[in-house]
């Protein structure tokens, strides 16, 4: 494929990311505010999403493992999983926060730093990790193989850091469900 004609495919899909982008941390954080009355809790979903975020970050693992050895098809199959794991847990997430209050941190001591530390990070990246996937699923579906690998050398340790986060975080704030 072309150059021109790759960048043309990119920018299809330019917009919708930025959309994306924009869109998914809003609506979350919207979300967050809005609590459905006379709903039973949905308690049971954060060891479910916990789980879903360990299985992404094995996933990632195993996507990383494939491109390395070649195996393309189960490199971009191992991403695709992974994407679809992502919005699982994200839809599990809002839907356990709009039935549930907030779990409060209750360690003590460095511990707890360490928490807010690891929280604050998670949700930071967490964020800014979704332009990145998508930039980098975008070039590797119109064939951009070049930039796509140079975009997956951050995207990559980013997204490995929030997936792995997330079950820390789960670990570390369970007691107190």
């Amino acid at each position: 494929m072309s150059d021109s004609k790759q960048i043309l495919n990119e920018k299809k899909y330019n917009k919708l990311i930025v959309v994306l982008s924009v869109v998914i941390p809003i609506v979350v954080a919207a979300l967050f505010g809005i609590k459905i009355p006379n709903v039973e809790p949905l308690s049971f979903l954060p060891p479910i999403y916990a789980t879903i975020n360990g299985l992404t970050a094995v996933i990632l693992v195993l996507a990383f493992i494939a491109i390395k050895n070649k195996k393309i098809v189960l490199h971009e199959n191992l991403m695709t999983t992974a994407i679809w794991c992502s919005a699982l847990f994200l839809i599990m997430y809002v839907a356990y926060h709009m039935t549930s209050d907030s779990t409060k941190f209750g360690g003590e001591g460095a511990v707890k730093y360490i928490y807010y530390f690891i929280l604050l990070t998670h949700i930071a990246l967490s964020i800014a990790v979704i332009p990145f996937v998508l930039i980098t699923y975008v070039r590797a579906i119109t064939n951009n193989i070049e930039k796509h690998k140079k975009i997956a050398k951050i995207t990559f340790p980013l997204w490995l850091y929030v997936a792995v986060t997330g079950v820390i975080v789960y670990i570390m704030i369970s007691p107190y469900y």
